[in-house]
């Protein structure tokens, strides 16, 4: 039977961690109020008791209910084996690209709609390596450090998150996209010398991409403006910018063009004091080389 443990056991609440509904997130739960009302309407058409269904897609008849109340995220599989025990001829099935929006965290979301239609990106991380260019196996050890831990599921979530921010490289016309990397995270072993070794390798494949210019600030380069953390500025075709940065307006995104002046000369500066493109470029194949 689909989604059983393999003993039989039908799926409930502590089978799936992390796939409750965000309250404050106002369209996922009327994404999943709505996915919850099609399915509910589906089963009574076809005169099937809750638990009866629950038993047939390998569900518990709570987690049935709660799914049909929008109160769960139906996983993708639930969606498919609804669809197949329902005989809704795919219209089930075709609710999982909405549903898997839901699954992002709503700030994450949100940012990766705004990369997604931006011109141009600039972006100086501090502490880590740029989301938008680390590997999986990088995203996935980074997320299991955190404290306190993360369950194996919202792992999961978030790493589907960060790569799918990561098709900006796809689009077509390319979007103009600049990245300054501190030296101690490109020396920091994380998940061990072969995820290490594949995430250099990431960042010099990007790094050859004509959209694309990356720069390494040394740790050498005592101070500079970016040392409270992040800034990211996102520039569209409209002529419109929003950016961001930890170390000012409490860390929300701003418009105004007064303010986006001050972070714009942050990273104008950050550029200026790290390495030069073809510089980095070498200093990461020499960092790939000591491995």
């Amino acid at each position: 039977m689909h989604g059983d443990s393999g003993e039989g056991r039908l799926r409930t609440e502590a089978d799936e961690p992390g796939w409750e509904v965000d309250p404050d997130d106002d369209w996922g739960v009327a994404v999943v109020a709505t996915v919850g009302r099609q399915l509910k309407l589906r089963r009574e058409a076809v005169g099937m008791r809750a638990a009866d269904f629950g038993v047939a897609v390998g569900y518990g008849e709570d987690m049935v209910y709660k799914i049909e109340g929008g109160k769960r995220i139906p996983q993708p599989e639930y969606l498919d084996r609804a669809d197949e025990v329902l005989g809704a001829g795919g219209l089930l099935s075709a609710m999982k690209e909405d549903v898997k929006k839901v699954r992002y965290p709503k700030k994450v979301r949100e940012l990766g709609h705004m990369e997604a239609r931006a011109a141009e990106i600039q972006a100086y991380v501090c502490h880590s390596i740029s989301g938008l260019l680390q590997t999986a196996a990088h995203a996935r050890v980074a997320f299991e450090s955190r404290q306190p831990p993360y369950s194996e599921d919202e792992v999961e979530r978030m790493v589907a998150a960060r790569l799918a921010r990561q098709s900006i490289f796809e689009r077509r016309p390319a979007p103009s996209l600049s990245f300054v990397l501190e030296e101690a995270p490109l020396r920091r072993p994380l998940g061990g010398t072969m995820v290490w070794r594949q995430q250099l390798e990431r960042l010099l494949e990007v790094s050859r991409l004509r959209n694309v210019t990356l720069q390494v600030m040394p740790t050498l380069c005592e101070v500079h403006p970016g040392l409270d953390g992040k800034i990211e500025l996102l520039k569209f075709e409209d002529g419109t910018t929003v950016g961001r940065a930890d170390g000012a307006f409490n860390g929300r995104p701003v418009s105004d063009p007064r303010q986006l002046r001050i972070l714009e000369l942050r990273y104008g500066t950050i550029r200026a004091q790290a390495l030069p493109p073809r510089e980095s470029t070498a200093f990461i194949e020499q960092l790939l080389g000591e491995t």
